[in-house]
């Protein structure tokens, strides 16, 4: 079995804590004498430094949300002055203001190392050609893996996002053996791979690295049987570093979190208790080798679940189960809680599988709607007894998955929008109607 840091991640758990509740300790009073709105939010609580010894004090602390970030955007939330920064990353600001994050050039290794340990664990070595089609820019995913990919002193691939045709040559033709990506975009390329006459055959692909967007089992045998590889799931988010919070080994059981530098935690959204390990809750980070960032007890609202048992790779650090979905991604229909990765899962359970769908939320007669599009398979277009069946077998699987009733809309093959990046599946104009209703 290979390791980056074999004495870090094979590390005994109280050897683990006691280094956390060091760099913690040292980290709290770094921030509060540092940075101005987490001393004043610790001085309200009546918190100081001095409270926090160890990794047991750090339910004492207050949360950060990404709604600080924007009240002091975009730079009031640095524990470093600007000279010292060396790189700036930025969210899309899709839902609001951006969320502007930045790091020192200890960072920007902290980041690289805690990659390259990403890349090693699933099975990657200096010999691999990786292969990066994440977007580059202010979002983190490609530098991320660039950064690396390189410092695992691998070739790399910048090869970024788009141009379909492009990166199933350079596959072919540059020897690709990684290849990071978002699953969605994976999902894309394999049905174009198909449509131009490319065979699996045709590449030395070995693991495909897929985040930036909840995805689910369905979707990996998916992406693992059109490649002919093994597709690993990574985590991060720029609010903490970027990909390689944590991500899966060659065991595929859960997703190894950098503890060394990132303590989680799983709490109820709704009281904030801290739950017991095993727990389904959200996700909370705390950043305790960060210089420029820094974030304590950052709550990502990601559901998910740690385990604390030894993986069958030897490797000690928690593991994280793959995000169920976002606690501000869950959609409340008729007062059931509905995630979208549900519906993926029913799409993808039966035959003529649908990979391509859009949720459509809606509000009539003071009653929730969903209807669900999906492009249909093109091997059952033409026939209406087929198109019929389909769409019964689709809203049978949906309904029974969620328990709640849905409409089905079939559109016609590639007439919804393929993603390059993170992939849009839910539209809700329940959100439209209430803004402008008042």
């Amino acid at each position: 079995m290979n390791y980056y840091m074999k004495e870090i991640e094979t590390a005994p758990r109280h050897e683990l804590e006691a280094l956390q509740s060091f760099r913690l300790a040292q980290k709290i009073r770094y921030i509060y004498d540092r940075v101005e709105p987490y001393r004043k939010k610790m001085d309200e609580a009546g918190i100081s430094p001095d409270d926090i010894k160890s990794v047991k004090d750090l339910s004492k602390l207050p949360f950060t949300t990404k709604q600080d970030l924007r009240d002091s955007y975009p730079y009031g939330m640095f524990a470093v002055p600007m000279s010292e920064v060396v790189r700036i990353h930025a969210s899309s600001g899709t839902t609001g203001k951006q969320t502007v994050v930045g790091y020192t050039q200890k960072d920007i290794d902290i980041w690289a190392e805690c990659a390259a340990r990403s890349l090693v664990g699933l099975g990657g070595d200096k010999n691999d050609y990786v292969h990066v089609a994440y977007g580059y820019g202010l979002f983190t995913g490609g530098l991320g893996m660039h950064y690396g990919a390189e410092k695992l002193g691998a070739v790399t691939i910048p090869a970024s996002a788009g141009n379909s045709m492009r990166q199933l040559e350079m596959f072919r033709d540059f020897g690709s053996s990684i290849v990071c990506m978002t699953p969605s975009y994976a999902i894309s390329l394999i049905e174009f791979a198909r449509e131009n006459g490319f065979k699996k055959e045709d590449f030395n692909l070995k693991a495909a690295v897929c985040g930036a967007e909840p995805w689910s089992e369905e979707m990996r045998r998916e992406i693992e049987d059109g490649f002919g590889l093994k597709a690993y799931d990574i985590y991060g988010l720029s609010e903490i570093i970027g990909p390689s919070v944590s991500c899966e080994c060659v065991e595929q059981c859960g997703m190894h979190v950098c503890e060394d530098h990132f303590i989680p935690e799983i709490i109820d959204p709704d009281t904030f208790e801290v739950l017991p390990a095993g727990q389904q809750g959200e996700l909370v980070f705390s950043c305790i080798t960060k210089e420029a960032l820094p974030l304590m007890r950052y709550r990502t609202r990601d559901i998910a679940t740690l385990i604390y048992d030894k993986c069958k790779c030897g490797r000690t650090l928690v593991r994280m189960k793959k995000p169920q979905g976002r606690t501000d991604d869950m959609l409340i229909i008729r007062g059931v809680n509905v995630f979208p990765s549900q519906i993926e899962a029913a799409l993808l359970s039966f035959d003529n599988k649908a990979t391509n769908y859009l949720l459509v939320v809606d509000r009539a007669d003071n009653l929730d709607t969903l209807e669900v599009q999906i492009e249909t398979p093109a091997q059952i277009v033409g026939s209406i007894a087929d198109l019929q069946a389909y769409e019964k077998k689709a809203k049978a699987a949906i309904d029974s998955a969620i328990g709640v009733g849905v409409s089905i809309k079939l559109k016609e093959p590639k007439s919804l929008n393929r993603s390059m990046g993170k992939a849009v599946r839910v539209v809700d104009n329940r959100k439209i109607k209430n803004k402008f209703e008042g």
